[in-house]
């Protein structure tokens, strides 16, 4: 038996390409960069690897570096999903976890979070909207082009796992993973492609 055969949905995952922020290893949250040459060229290689696949339902992020990405990618007519934005990193926006790490040695943003931006909670709970959304949405495939720690959360509940377990899931930019199902098992079936 098939995936088809149960008639789940698989949820492919393509994260922005890079933008300086990303590049220098800034946390990138709601400030709007526009992806460097590289996320374009980026992006643009992320299209082959998604040649062939029939998305019934394409969403992006409405931040640039996404809608960007998606339009390089092959969907510009990717829907804008507003659950889709990246964590709201609050004062940590701009920062480096490296410069964080300097004043705290055990920080992680996992268990320690953000001053004055979102919590961990609140990124999984609009992550949850998306996996319903999908699962209802009755497309064989569908596609979200959005941000690296929010596709790492939002992997993590589509796994039914807390959403401090997307830490184990490391995406890189324009980098490509399909979450489905192993019989009627949620499971990650590539990553990072």
């Amino acid at each position: 038996m098939s995936v088809e055969d149960f008639g789940l949905p698989r949820l492919w995952l393509l994260r922005h390409g890079e933008t300086e922020w990303s590049r220098s290893g800034q946390y990138t949250g709601l400030t709007d960069l526009p992806l460097t040459t590289e996320g374009e060229d980026q992006a643009l290689g992320a299209k082959t690897t998604l040649d062939g696949v029939t998305f019934g339902l394409v969403m992006t992020s409405p931040l640039q570096r996404a809608r960007r990405t998606a339009e390089l990618a092959g969907f510009p007519e990717a829907e804008i999903e507003p659950n889709a934005v990246e964590w709201d990193y609050g004062d940590y926006e701009g920062v480096r976890s490296a410069d964080v790490r300097k004043k705290n040695p055990d920080y992680l943003i996992w268990k320690d979070g953000v001053p004055h931006g979102e919590t961990l909670d609140d990124v999984a709970a609009r992550a949850d909207v998306i996996v319903q959304r999908v699962l209802a949405s009755g497309a064989e495939n569908a596609l979200l082009v959005a941000h690296g720690h929010f596709c790492r959360i939002l992997t993590a509940r589509w796994l039914g796992l807390p959403p401090f377990e997307g830490r184990h899931f490391i995406l890189g930019t324009a980098k490509v993973c399909r979450l489905g199902w192993d019989k009627k098992t949620p499971a990650v079936e590539a990553w990072g492609l």
